[in-house]
């Protein structure tokens, strides 16, 4: 189907997904609030995390407040394009267009 081909492999999980309507709607989230969020374990998180990093959807921020780490994400503005047209293309796919 030609319509599939605008679907983006890297959003397929629920994860990814979760992560990046997250990340779309508030400017930096942390590691752990995403955790909370959408109920993954560390490992898992750090998965989807990572393969997001790589694609260059999301951008990572690590420091120190006190003497404790903290990471932070955000979406980059390729990953906003990238995840706005795999959603056009799931709602085109949805509505049989």
């Amino acid at each position: 189907m030609q319509i599939l081909q605008n679907f983006n492999k890297a959003f397929e999980s629920k994860a990814r997904l979760g992560i990046m309507s997250v990340l779309l709607v508030n400017d930096e989230v942390s590691f752990n609030s995403l955790k909370d969020l959408l109920s993954l374990t560390d490992g898992n998180l750090a998965t989807h995390l990572r393969a997001l990093e790589e694609a260059t959807y999301i951008s990572v921020k690590k420091e120190f407040i006190g003497r404790k780490p903290s990471t932070t994400y955000s979406v980059t503005e390729a990953g906003k394009k990238a995840f706005n047209d795999h959603l056009n293309a799931l709602e085109s796919f949805l509505k049989g267009s």
